[in-house]
């Protein structure tokens, strides 16, 4: 559950910085495109995506440890999207590989 919920909090946060009028942005991507012509929607849907992720951590967590560890993964997962975004060393595969590995360590040791 907490691989899931950081994968949520990576879309959210993702979805989000696409929709910075400031932000240096590149056009991959076919969502990407989508996200950046309708800002109003993909605002709604990262909005709706960060909650969704709170509610995961809520669930699986306590009030208080869920709401802490949800803001340290948003801060740290934050962080790195603007910083690794603009230099394009963020590749789907790259990503996808990392939770996948994250969810089969997740599930062996629970």
């Amino acid at each position: 559950m907490i691989t899931i919920a950081s994968l949520i909090v990576f879309l959210a946060f993702y979805t989000l910085y696409y929709t910075s009028k400031r932000a240096t942005l590149s056009y991959d991507l076919g969502f990407e495109k989508w996200m950046k012509s309708n800002p109003k929607p993909t605002k709604f849907l990262g909005l709706g995506l960060l909650l969704l992720a709170y509610s995961v951590w809520l669930f699986t967590q306590s009030l208080c440890c869920g709401t802490l560890m949800f803001f340290i993964q948003l801060m740290t997962i934050g962080s790195l999207i603007i910083i690794l975004a603009p230099l394009k060393k963020i590749s789907r595969f790259a990503i996808a590989a990392l939770f996948i590995i994250v969810a089969l360590l997740e599930f062996y040791y629970n």
